[in-house]
């Protein structure tokens, strides 16, 4: 009987996995679960966040989590000899040119944290971030990528010194995000280079959404529901407006708010100046299981968005992405991402931003209709399943990760 020798039998040592890092302002903001989903579920590369505060912990645990050190601006450095000519050899005093000498100010810490920890490609969360971080980045010299989410497209850029600085970003980091094709445009059109630009769509775990079609209910027990921020950019104050049309034909109809916002208070009082109180229900903040049960008691998903005074526009919604995987039919608008995601007719309705009138043609439409309602429910779904699961978008990104890091190799 043949042995085998001590080097066949021993187990070969796995490969070492690339590590990227995560680079976040805020780890995480209740609101930021797609993030989460994607800096958790890594396949191929194994990852450490880097942020500059950390929040809601048990919410989103992650090990490991690292937190940037603030650093102190350094003071002006002069030089000793010219310093000394000036005063003591020609004593013209003050000198008659700037003799200190400015040195790099670096606000945070994050060039020796990407060092220390062996970072083979770096993620920066936002792109005001990435302007933030950047000399941080040209420091430590390795690879990095920048994704943007909505906003941040359009944050500060009536700043013209900002503009420079973000084009600075498109120049020098490896690839530029986006979730929708819609910010995809946006960035074009504010400089970034078209073979820079890549997809960067949501992550949905439907394994953990069930999907239910959707009846209309017997006791006319309507039950609309919208899950966001309350903000300005997701039409609630627009909803308000077609509600009293709705409840004309429909008077058992409830609208459902999920969350929490800047502009909560004044939503309460448009409430009740309409008179709206017996079918508004505000339910605050949700964690996912509540969010997914709530889903499952309602009819159909609203999120009529609308472009902001500031130019703020969504990207694909992540709680519409969610609602529909469970099977909620959309009444939605033609605006920023959404069309990606809902094709109107088919898994949804959608109608011009700011038009309450056509917002609620649009849900009497659809609530008159049960046949209508149970096939959009199955669509909506399908739809979801096809284009936004979570492993194929979390292996998008690692694409990207592993296009940035040959863009490294190629470049030595």
């Amino acid at each position: 009987m043949s042995r085998s020798s001590p080097s066949e039998s021993a187990a070969s040592p796995s490969p070492r996995k690339p590590v990227v890092a995560s680079l976040c302002g805020t780890y995480l903001k209740p609101e930021m679960q797609s993030l989460y989903r994607q800096i958790a579920n890594l396949n191929e590369f194994r990852n450490v966040v880097i942020a500059e505060q950390v929040q809601n912990e048990d919410q989103f645990p992650f090990d490991p989590i690292v937190r940037m050190t603030k650093l102190p601006r350094p003071k002006p450095r002069g030089n000793f000899l010219l310093r000394f000519w000036y005063k003591h050899v020609t004593s013209q005093w003050p000198p008659p040119r700037e003799i200190t000498t400015e040195r790099p100010f670096y606000p945070y810490n994050i060039h020796d944290l990407l060092a220390d920890h062996g970072i083979d490609v770096a993620h920066v969360y936002y792109g005001h971030k990435a302007v933030k971080y950047l000399p941080m980045l040209r420091k430590w010299g390795g690879p990095w990528v920048v994704s943007f989410h909505g906003v941040d497209v359009i944050k500060f850029v009536d700043d013209d010194s900002y503009i420079d600085q973000l084009n600075e970003v498109f120049a020098e980091a490896r690839l530029v995000l986006a979730r929708s094709e819609s910010l995809l445009a946006a960035l074009r059109d504010l400089g970034c280079p078209e073979t820079k630009l890549r997809i960067n769509r949501t992550p949905i775990p439907l394994n953990t959404i069930p999907f239910a079609q959707r009846q209309a209910p017997p006791d006319g027990q309507w039950r609309l529901i919208q899950a966001c921020r309350l903000i300005a950019k997701k039409g609630l104050f627009t909803t308000l407006k077609a509600l009293p049309l709705v409840i004309e034909r429909f008077p058992n109809l409830k609208f459902i708010v999920c969350g929490q916002g800047a502009q909560e208070q004044e939503f309460r009082k448009r409430i009740a100046a309409a008179g709206l109180e017996n079918h508004v229900e505000l339910v605050g903040w949700l964690s996912q299981a509540e969010l997914l049960d709530r889903y499952q008691q309602s009819h159909v998903f609203l999120h009529p968005s609308e472009l902001t005074k500031s130019a703020d526009q969504e990207g694909v919604p992540n709680s519409m992405l969610e609602a529909m995987a469970s099977g909620l039919p959309v009444v939605a608008t033609h605006h920023g991402g959404i069309p990606e995601a809902v094709k109107s007719g088919h898994d949804g309705l959608l109608v011009p931003e700011k038009s309450p009138e056509q917002l609620a043609a649009a849900l009497i439409e659809l609530l008159s209709d049960p046949s209508k309602l149970q096939t959009m429910s199955s669509n909506a779904s399908d739809s979801v399943r096809s284009k936004f699961g979570l492993e194929e978008q979390v292996a998008n990104l690692e694409s990207c990760y592993r296009e940035a890091l040959q863009g490294s190799l190629s470049r030595q």
